[in-house]
């Protein structure tokens, strides 16, 4: 892969953006005023179930079969359940939904590696964009407000109606930066969906695995299969650019 890409596309939550942290920030707030009987100390095992959404909401409003303010209600009315909580009616979750919103959006912020690994890319000449499973507003919003400049090619789920991993929004990004497939590189924290879905559409795909930070267990035997079928992990963000430009050792 070394040496062999002129444009990189970037996937934003838990990539570019610490969407975890901001995650556990806005179910503090959240905790507090719809979940009472948990406690501070039961608010990580709360983000856990969030983020692994056990029964595929998100991927359903990015597969076109759920809008996004029911695969949130149905979401979060499945963490309440799991952790003893309320079920929300219609009412009740645009009330969670207010609160846990102005927290999210208020703790928005960028890894430390994100920026300068974005600069080193575009100071070599390779064109940056970006490919997200959430719409494209709202990620120009998340990335301007964590300090980001926000790339001109920005493909959002709004674009097809569908997100990641349907080859079309990986090919769009590409289409975007004006460079071919298969020397345009995608970066992105999940496995299925950004590494091995970039390399399904005839791109390059980059595994970003932050230690601590997955949403599930992955067995290695999983990660192996995915390496053979091109996978490059990366530990951060400081190794994408020396991953890419660096000629091979000989």
């Amino acid at each position: 892969m070394r040496g062999s890409v002129d444009g990189v596309l970037f996937d934003v939550d838990d990539t570019l953006i610490d969407t975890r942290a901001a995650f556990t920030v806005a179910w503090e707030v959240a905790v507090g005023q719809f979940l009472p009987a948990l406690g501070p100390g039961d608010v990580d095992a709360v983000v856990r179930s969030w983020r692994a959404d056990v029964d595929g909401y998100y991927a359903a409003y990015t597969q076109g079969r759920m809008s996004y303010t029911e695969q949130r209600w149905r979401r979060v009315n499945a963490v309440h359940a799991e952790h003893g909580g309320p079920a929300l009616d219609e009412a009740e979750f645009h009330a969670w939904n207010t609160v846990y919103e102005e927290a999210f959006q208020g703790a928005w912020a960028a890894f430390d590696d994100a920026l300068a690994a974005m600069d080193a890319l575009r100071s070599a000449g390779v064109a940056v964009g970006i490919v997200t499973n959430a719409r494209s507003d709202y990620q120009r919003a998340k990335l301007e407000r964590a300090g980001l400049d926000v790339p001109e090619v920005l493909v959002g789920v709004d674009r097809f109606g569908v997100g990641k991993p349907d080859p079309r929004i990986f090919l769009a990004g590409a289409e975007g930066l004006g460079t071919d497939p298969a020397r345009t590189a995608y970066v992105g924290d999940e496995l299925e969906v950004d590494a091995l879905g970039a390399i399904r559409a005839g791109l390059r795909g980059l595994w970003l695995d932050r230690p601590g930070t997955r949403r599930h267990e992955i067995p290695d035997s999983t990660v192996t299969a995915a390496m053979t079928s091109g996978v490059v992990p990366l530990p951060s963000l400081t190794h994408l650019a020396p991953t890419l430009l660096n000629p091979p050792a000989r």
